[in-house]
């Protein structure tokens, strides 16, 4: 198992235009909260970095359907996506926000060095215009028909039906989201980053080096935009909300949301190391550092091309050991939608279901979109809950503690000698931590928690075929000791690999077994989880069961929506 490693790890910034919603969820932050919390407790340093994304079209278009500031958005936004975060437990690090000034001059600092090294290009171009609002129309203040699935209402930076990533000159029968008039073109310069200039880079670096080490999905993606040869993109727009360009011809135009957002995770390292004494270098700038970007599907080539690019343009900065994007996941058989508000918001969800944060953490692992689009079902969520986690887990548990009350009152009983007939039970259960270390090492978060649930069947099978209530009665008080300090060990191991996947749980199951907090790193074959002598408290609910009435009404609420 992995130790003394330094890790920079990274979920997408969301767009403070809305709340939080379960898609977002399973693709960038819950896998990469088990990674971090899986990193720590193998003695690593981390260090989980995401932060609010508060510039882009997005919240412009937002602050106008409001009738509000942009500035009133964001703050609005911001406050609820980090409460629901940390009511939720993401365990990041530091959650910082792209309006403060520490980031405004760490992106501005960028754009001077690249133009500084003559990296950028500028460009005069053709871009689409509202003429009757006067404005150029960046990437989501257009909509229109995408060129590649034939989808009506695609972005103009990308289409959410087939990821595919756009210009607003690339949509058929485009339509100002402004006045809802069709846009004309109209010249404009603009900076632009000359992607086609790093396509060796790229061709050695992920093509060569990376094939088989990155996820298909991610992989594939870059593959084929390398094949098709990659295009000079502009990192700079004509509107009035962002970063403006620190340079003397940028008057009236700020950087590009996607040049900015990404060095949010630098500026929030920063902000991180000055709140806590440390530096920031180390974690971007160390060539023994690993940089990990948790994503989303729809950010593959921005984590993997451009924002890359950018680091190796600025030329001391590490680049990604890895950008394990997940795929989609749907809701009720249909896609996610904000604008109809077919979503579970997460701040809605900790309403509804307080103290229930690792149940709707344990269904989206258990169900996480890794290879393939997957969907998430209210019925699915309470029959995971109902069928795992209260009748596989907490049942063994809460029967294992009952036991240990009855026969012994919460005094663990003494260990067994090292010729027991159940020593081979006991060794395959010190198997798991390498198991589940083995599977999250290579981001399959499903098969770690499998993993997690089939030592909790183990414990329940060995309970089930010894059957101590049995031998009590026999007068066989030695057997039931061992039996019973085998089923403790397995309790004490539950609490320790679940804290990654389900942190509140696990967190309980600690306190209920008065254990000591154990690293992973630290645990040994032959060195027992918990001690002969040592006291367990009464059990508690751990899970709670979900009643149909209660899924009921979130079916009807989503109907409503």
């Amino acid at each position: 198992m992995e130790s003394n490693q330094r890790y920079t790890i990274t979920s997408a910034l969301p767009y403070t235009n809305g709340p939080i919603h379960i898609g977002h969820l399973a693709g960038a932050y819950i896998p990469a909260d088990i990674f971090a919390r899986f990193k720590r407790l193998s003695g690593n340093d981390v260090v989980y970095i995401c932060g609010s994304d508060e510039h882009g079209v997005a919240i412009s278009i937002k602050a106008k359907s409001e009738n509000k500031t942009p500035k009133e958005i964001i703050d609005k936004y911001h406050k609820t996506i980090k409460d629901s975060f940390e009511s939720f437990g993401i365990s990041f690090d530091n959650y910082s926000r792209t309006s403060l000034p520490i980031h405004h001059k760490t992106a501005s600092e960028f754009f001077i060095d690249l133009e500084k090294k003559n990296a950028l290009e500028i460009k005069s171009s053709s871009q689409l215009f509202d003429p009757k609002e006067n404005q150029f129309l960046a990437d989501r203040f257009v909509e229109g028909t995408c060129p590649n699935c034939g989808y009506q209402h695609a972005y103009g930076d990308q289409c959410e039906n087939c990821g595919s990533s756009l210009s607003p000159t690339d949509l058929i029968n485009p339509k100002s989201k402004l006045s809802g008039e069709k846009p004309i073109k109209k010249e404009t310069t603009h900076w632009f980053l000359p992607l086609g200039n790093y396509e060796k880079f790229l061709t050695e670096w992920i093509i060569k080096g990376k094939k088989n080490k990155w996820k298909a999905n991610v992989y594939g993606q870059v593959k084929s935009w390398v094949d098709l040869g990659l295009e000079s993109r502009a990192i700079t727009r004509d509107l009035d909300w962002g970063i403006s360009v620190p340079h003397k011809n940028g008057k009236g135009k700020v950087l590009y949301v996607w040049f900015d957002a990404p060095i949010g995770y630098i500026s929030s390292t920063k902000e991180w190391a000055e709140k806590n004494g440390k530096k920031w270098e180390p974690y971007w700038k160390d060539s023994k550092t690993k940089l990990i970007h948790f994503i989303g599907k729809d950010n593959i080539v921005f984590h993997s091309i451009i924002f890359p690019i950018i680091l190796k343009a600025k030329g001391d900065y590490i680049l990604p050991e890895n950008v394990p994007a997940n795929e989609f996941l749907n809701l009720e058989g249909e896609k996610i939608s904000t604008s109809k508000n077919w979503a579970i918001w997460l701040h809605e969800y900790l309403i509804d279901f307080p103290d229930m944060q690792d149940s709707l953490r344990y269904t989206l692992t258990v169900n996480a979109p890794e290879t393939k689009d997957n969907d998430f079902t209210w019925k699915d969520f309470q029959a995971r809950n109902n069928n795992e986690l209260v009748a596989i887990l907490g049942n063994f548990i809460n029967r294992v503690l009952v036991l240990t009350h009855k026969y012994y009152n919460g005094v663990v009983p003494n260990e067994i000698n090292k010729d027991n007939e159940d020593r081979d039970i006991l060794n395959e259960v010190f198997e798991y931590p390498d198991i589940i270390s083995k599977s999250l090492d290579k981001f399959k978060f499903r098969d770690g928690i499998n993993s997690l649930i089939n030592l909790a069947r183990l414990g329940n099978k060995y309970l089930a075929e010894k059957e101590p209530w049995k031998l009590i009665k026999q007068n066989q008080d030695l057997r039931v000791s061992e039996i019973m300090f085998i089923s403790l060990q397995i309790c004490a191991m539950l609490a320790v690999l679940s804290e990654p996947f389900l942190p509140k749980s696990s967190e309980k199951i600690y306190g209920i077994m008065n254990l000591k907090k154990i690293k992973w790193n630290e645990i040994e074959k032959n060195k027992y989880l918990i001690s002969p002598n040592e006291v367990v408290n009464a059990p508690e609910l751990i899970f709670r069961k979900i009643e149909d009435d209660e899924i009921e009404k979130q079916l009807k609420k989503l109907k409503k929506n």
